[in-house]
């Protein structure tokens, strides 16, 4: 699978669109990153950085429990 580039700033553009990832965090129970991960078809590590950055936004939360994060809208 090859990424596409955007023809004016030559950046590769989003496979996951940060709507993706708010969905996910709705409509799952307990959203942890591997369960939104999974229901968006990304990496854990994708999963993480998008949430932290979601987060680091205001635009959702994170709860530590053990060693697992819940994120909620």
């Amino acid at each position: 699978m090859t990424a596409d580039r955007d023809e004016d700033s030559g950046q590769f553009t989003e496979q996951y669109q940060q709507e993706a990832f708010l969905k996910a965090v709705g409509k799952l129970d307990h959203a942890t990153t591997s369960k939104v991960a999974e229901e968006v078809g990304c990496s854990y590590d994708l999963a993480y950085r998008r949430l932290n950055a979601l987060a680091d936004e205001e635009k959702v939360s994170r709860i530590e429990i053990g060693s697992s994060f819940v994120w909620t809208l």
